[in-house]
């Protein structure tokens, strides 16, 4: 990764690890190489990453991450306090959706949180240009379809989710959404 992914992919942390509880286990969707959790320092307990550009199982003294795509690759129990997907969910395939919401809400406890960043429609355009410019290596941007924000609300929506907060970031081109599993 060059230097402008690392700044993009320390920004999307920042704004998604305020919603992460002290001493959570946290599930990590496009786990790269466990920046997330590293990030989280002592705020972690432990952590389970799915990346799917992973070549072998990466173990750490608060971490591990696997290779895979979620969910077929997951944890087998349940009770996880947070899912993130950081710039994941533009690369889900429509109908694929429903099933990556089915399994966050059943690997995550009641008031477990999913966490994620999506960008809006525009960066995909900005990324090729900067891509052009060997700026950025952007990480499978080809798996892009101009994925809608606003769709990330009926994907986790009611009644396995309630929407805990939304805002944009970096200038309104990226969106971080917060839901809460309901039941």
């Amino acid at each position: 990764m060059k230097a402008l992914d690392r700044f993009i992919q320390r920004w999307r942390i920042g704004q998604a690890k305020r919603f992460i509880p002290v001493q959570a286990r946290v599930i990590d969707v496009g786990a790269h190489e466990g920046e997330l959790f590293e990030s989280l320092g002592k705020k972690l307990q432990w952590g389970y990453g799915v990346e799917p550009l992973c070549p072998a199982a990466l173990l750490r003294d608060k971490f591990m991450v696997v290779p895979g795509y979620f969910p077929a690759q997951r944890p087998p129990e349940g009770n996880w306090d947070a899912v993130t997907m950081l710039a994941v969910l533009e690369h889900v395939p429509a109908a694929e959706q429903p099933a990556l919401a089915a399994a966050c809400h059943g690997v995550l406890k009641p008031g477990g949180r999913v966490i994620i960043t999506v960008p809006s429609k525009a960066v995909d355009h900005i990324l090729a240009v900067l891509r052009f410019l060997r700026l950025i290596d952007g990480m499978s941007l080809e798996e892009h379809y101009g994925f809608e924000p606003a769709d990330t609300l009926r994907i986790f929506g009611a009644p396995h989710f309630r929407l805990l907060h939304w805002s944009r970031f970096q200038g309104g081109l990226n969106h971080l959404f917060v839901f809460e599993r309901t039941g």
